[in-house]
């Protein structure tokens, strides 16, 4: 059963929020990022089966799905249906969608992970955190004097393009490994990302934490550092060490007293055990907030992997349940504690630290493991191997659907591969020219799996999947076309980031984003269901 919910009474949910709440938002990443209710996480329909289990695991959770609300649109609806044959029996659609929720007079966001950027920009007003211009930052560097530079985001995104001379230390990390980069505390401390608020914030988790040295954010990160007219530097790696015992005994204590400034809640194995066999009843993440190479080495069984300082800096895509449990974890508390300090300070309260190291515990390795709803079984399980198919492709008529987001797509994909959205299927097949033989992929082939059902439904061919997907063409070092030549429906899919333009457009895009992530504060100014509180530098 889908039941509707008026904004109102959603408003008013959010604003006093007891017990909990998701709120999904099931149009595709693109389309999201236009405007969306500030706490919906972005869940499509397209890939909903995979999102799903992780942003709501538990079935009896209140679910709000929204899209925009136009009348030819029954995304929501459709979404609904699929989570009520999955198990879920609480599902209810936004009255109105998007567009009625802004009738409603109550604010609409664009962008995306807007709760963790506007809460950057709170903390830096709130806390007066010091920066540094590019400018006076390239001064120092040439000048000899002793500075260090910190740059706060995953390795995936330094090795795109980072400060010269700079050190990967990601968010999470910096009060874990800070006085093994910067012993003297005469060196001055510099840290950033590529923007504004993952500097901010690890600025000033090194100030909380105590450090001696002078710490700076850099303004506007990377994008600042581009525009003032800087070179960046492209597929280097500089990792932070990994710290002493000595610096691991300075962290853990500084940790600790930030807990205890905070307000950050501790829970003992034993505890964390009895709560895990009651889950039905309350929804409670796991989440090991050290680095995806830790988590993969050994990690406690049911527990995800999710980096502090994304965890911080990207909550809507790891937790879609409002008033969720959040139990931390990690070896020796520091990273745990830190970021269960930030996200108390969000306005997560119900925030918990495993009191014992995971090591003292049976333990996995591996990556995350993937859990999927189930749905209707896929309509075909037939499947044909990259040889085969890049042999049958200049001989017979086949028509190849690539699923791949319209990023992937552009990069690389099989020459003659038509770009094609899941949940806009039977718009996209209309575009396609009819074959006797259906050839679906993506980049691992799951999607293009799930999509069989949703392709069978609307064609009278066998329809196929590319055994491996996208990557196994490519592991049989078969070749990749790149560009847009053959879209079935607009590139809304996803959320292009300004360095995902052409140069002289990427310029233009930077100046938009910086100024994007400053305006968000006072949108979020007088809106009751914010619930941000900083504790300020002692």
């Amino acid at each position: 059963m889908i039941n509707g919910i008026p904004p109102r009474v959603l408003k008013g949910r959010l604003d006093n929020l007891l017990g909990e709440l998701a709120i999904l938002d099931v149009r595709e990443q693109g389309v999201f990022a236009e405007d969306h209710l500030l706490f919906a996480s972005n869940a499509p329909l397209s890939r909903l089966e995979i999102e799903v289990p992780r942003l709501v695991p538990r079935l009896s959770t209140q679910i709000i799905l929204c899209d925009s609300g136009d009348k030819n649109e029954d995304l929501a609806y459709r979404a609904g249906t699929l989570l009520n044959r999955c198990g879920y029996n609480d599902v209810n659609i936004l009255e109105g969608g998007v567009r009625g929720w802004g009738k409603e007079g109550y604010g609409l966001f664009s962008g995306i992970n807007v709760p963790s950027k506007a809460f950057g920009e709170y903390v830096e007003e709130t806390c007066r955190t010091p920066n540094i211009t590019p400018e006076d930052l390239s001064s120092l560097c040439n000048s000899g004097t002793g500075v260090v530079v910190l740059d706060s985001r995953p390795a995936s995104e330094f090795r795109r393009m980072s400060i010269p001379g700079a050190i990967n230390v990601p968010g999470a990390e910096l009060v874990y490994r800070i006085r093994e980069i910067a012993p003297d505390p005469k060196t001055l401390v510099v840290v950033n990302c590529a923007g504004r608020t993952r500097s901010i914030i690890g600025a000033q988790s090194l100030i909380n934490a105590g450090l001696g040295n002078s710490v700076l954010a850099l303004k506007n990160g990377t994008m600042g550092w581009h525009l003032a007219g800087f070179e960046l530097d492209k597929g280097k790696y500089r990792p932070g060490p990994t710290p002493s015992e000595n610096n691991i005994e300075w962290a853990t204590k500084q940790a600790q007293r930030l807990a205890e400034r905070t307000g950050v809640n501790f829970v003992d194995w034993k505890t964390l055990r009895l709560w895990q066999k009651h889950s039905e009843a309350h929804t409670m993440y796991l989440f090991d907030v050290r680095s995806a190479e830790e988590y993969e080495s050994g990690h406690l069984p049911g527990s995800r992997t999710a980096p502090g300082g994304q965890l911080v800096q990207a909550i809507d895509t790891y937790v879609g349940t409002l008033g969720a449990q959040i139990i931390l974890v990690d070896d020796d508390g520091v990273r745990a504690k830190t970021t269960a300090s930030w996200l108390i300070q969000m306005g997560r309260p119900n925030v918990h630290v495993l009191t014992t190291p995971i090591s003292s515990h049976t333990l996995e390795t591996g990556p995350e493991p993937l859990e999927l709803l189930q749905n209707e079984p896929p309509a075909s399980t037939l499947q044909v191997d990259p040889g085969m198919l890049a042999a049958q492709l200049p001989h017979q008529e086949i028509a190849l659907l690539d699923f791949a987001d319209s990023r992937t797509y552009k990069h690389g994909h099989i020459a003659g591969a038509w770009f094609t959205v899941r949940s806009q299927i039977q718009s996209c097949l209309a575009r396609i020219p009819d074959a006797p033989e259906y050839v679906l992929t993506s980049p691992c082939g799951l999607l293009a799996t799930l999509a069989t059902s949703d392709v069978a439904k609307h064609v009278h061919a066998p329809v196929k999947v590319l055994s491996g997907g996208t990557q196994a063409w490519l592991k049989a070092e078969l070749p990749l076309a790149s560009g847009s030549d053959h879209m079935a429906t607009k590139p809304n899919d996803v959320y292009w980031l300004p360095y995902d333009h052409k140069e002289e457009e990427a310029q233009q895009e930077m100046r938009k984003y910086l100024s994007w992530e400053t305006n968000l504060l006072p949108q979020i100014a007088h809106d009751a269901s914010v619930k941000f509180k900083a504790i300020l530098p002692e």
